[in-house]
């Protein structure tokens, strides 16, 4: 069994079977905070309704955001413990490829996406992926787009809506809880907030399948925290 781990906006716990590439069990709890208080929970509930327990795991696979500092941190330290404690394989991969692979599953004729989350500060974070099936030569493509592999094309960054909404075309698919919050600017084209952690697993055993190196587990934090550390230290009457 695989345990798969994202806290970049909502809490996504999921559990599959590597080698039928099922999923056997995948929870979401989209509420803004208490992500450290629902985790574990979650983790168990999802090993108990796939039949096993902790010591059955064979691997863990953390999405690496981008998301709010604090969030993304608990899914990530959650992830490197239980992998260290267990002896385990730990992956890390861009929690937006999982959105953009669920996205794409339930829009099998497009071949542009963009999908964004919300980032707050009236910015979002985002990619755009592309499922170009032609070749080098620049004859059109000929494969059908539900077979072409999805690749990401640009970011993963953070921008205002207004700065991505002038590249999004008719054609895009565009999804996201970002998408959905400034819909006016980045014309959404599916109700996809989050995605299913299921999508986290299949998304990490397909990059691997294709060679791809999933063994950073860095946070792709993108800018500062929100707190900062002050600089200098002031005594009641102003005086440092």
């Amino acid at each position: 069994m695989w345990l798969g781990i994202d806290t970049s906006g909502a809490v996504g716990v999921a559990v599959g079977d590597r080698e039928s590439g099922e999923v056997l069990a995948a929870h979401q709890d989209e509420r803004a905070r208490h992500h450290d208080e629902v985790l574990m929970e979650l983790i168990d509930r999802c090993l108990r309704e796939a039949g096993g327990q902790r010591s059955d795991l064979e691997a863990v696979v953390a999405g690496r955001g981008p998301g709010p500092f604090t969030g993304l941190r608990v899914g990530l330290v959650t992830a490197r413990e239980i992998a260290f404690v267990l002896d385990l394989p730990l992956y890390g991969l861009c929690s937006l490829d999982a959105l953009a692979l669920q996205a794409a599953s339930e829009a099998p004729s497009a071949r542009d996406l963009v999908v964004a989350l919300d980032a707050r500060r009236r910015e979002v974070y985002w990619a755009r992926y592309s499922r170009d099936a032609g070749d080098d030569s620049g004859e059109p493509a000929t494969t059908p787009a539900a077979e072409a592999p999805l690749t990401r094309v640009a970011g993963p960054t953070v921008s205002a809506p207004a700065d991505i909404a002038e590249g999004i075309t008719a054609a895009d698919v565009v999804a996201g809880s970002g998408a959905l919050l400034h819909a006016e600017q980045l014309r959404p084209t599916s109700a996809l907030a989050h995605a299913d952690p299921g999508f986290l697993l299949r998304e990490a055993w397909r990059a691997l399948d294709a060679g791809q190196d999933l063994t950073s587990t860095e946070p792709l934090y993108l800018r500062e925290p929100d707190a900062k550390k002050p600089t200098a230290r002031k005594s009641a009457l102003g005086r440092a």
